[in-house]
């Protein structure tokens, strides 16, 4: 049975002038638009779509991709307010997200963003979204261990640092002391857990903690040394928004890889740039 908020692989029944209608199953046939129906169709073939209501709350298909699906956070901008019913998100599809007023933490301005959680408002069958988190965050037993590489959305900034939400699951936060530099509210990026705390809630990092972190870094900058004749523009005084796009890691653990490339005589510094020593086999346990 097809579900509706979520992608789904269906078969085609029949073609009729406004598109083709796929078999829902419990859901009955599910209208695709003509205008999403791919130009390359084979015989036979299963397409695979996101289904939803329309404005007129008829089921129907597309194949494109919301910004999010029923059951996940999202940061997403304000296109409009309708005094009687909510705000109107930008979701990604023709039609807007609803964000009712009883599931606002507070008002919200056209233009703005607002991170939310979509999901499937049971009487109506309608996708709408919530920006009352924390009701829809996991709040039991922790299963997050140090160390652990985890997918991070940001939500928020705090005098403390940015607020994100750690695999769709649950709140964490990013010290500014650990970044060096600003992040973007909506950004998707990759963490790791620093510390698990009593209440649940994580401390993270955009890094690995201590060696571990140096190890894989420095055949990295090694490897980017080879494939750029055996020279970058880059040393301990490029900034870290540079570093960060550059190589993934902090201005902190940056330097660290350098130092210990530059005790095993692996590089030398030029100012500006560092240069590659010699062309011998690189051995991550240096």
């Amino acid at each position: 049975m097809a579900i509706i908020g979520r992608r789904n692989t269906l078969s085609i029944e029949r073609s009729s002038g406004p598109g083709l209608y796929l078999n829902g199953g419990e859901l009955g046939e599910i209208l695709l638009p003509g205008r999403y129906i791919p130009p390359d169709l084979q015989p036979g073939a299963k397409l695979d779509v996101f289904v939803y209501l329309d404005s007129e709350d008829r089921l129907v298909a597309t194949t494109e991709t919301p910004k999010a699906m029923v059951g996940e956070f999202a940061c997403l901008k304000v296109v409009s307010i309708n005094p009687r019913v909510g705000a109107f998100l930008d979701w990604g599809l023709a039609k807007d997200l609803l964000l009712p007023f009883r599931e606002q933490e507070g008002p919200v301005r056209i233009g703005k963003m607002v991170t939310v959680y979509v999901y499937l408002d049971p009487p109506s069958k309608r996708i709408v979204a919530s920006a009352r988190l924390r009701r829809h965050l996991n709040q039991s037993g922790n299963t997050y261990q140090e160390k652990q590489p985890v997918n991070l959305l940001i939500t928020g900034r705090t005098p403390l640092g940015y607020n994100a939400i750690v695999e769709n699951d649950r709140f964490g936060l990013l010290y500014h002391n650990s970044l060096g530099i600003p992040l973007t509210i909506g950004e998707k990026i990759k963490g790791f857990v620093r510390t698990v705390r009593e209440d649940g809630k994580l401390d993270l990092s955009l890094d690995q903690a201590g060696y571990q972190r140096v190890i894989p870094l420095k055949q990295q900058i090694v490897t980017a040394l080879e494939e750029n004749g055996g020279y970058l523009k880059f040393d301990d005084a490029s900034t870290p928004l540079a570093i960060r796009v550059k190589f993934g890691c902090s201005k902190n653990a940056f330097k660290q890889a350098l130092g210990a490339l530059y005790k095993s005589r692996r590089i030398g510094f030029e100012k500006p740039g560092i240069r590659l020593l010699d062309n011998s086999t690189f051995s991550p346990r240096r």
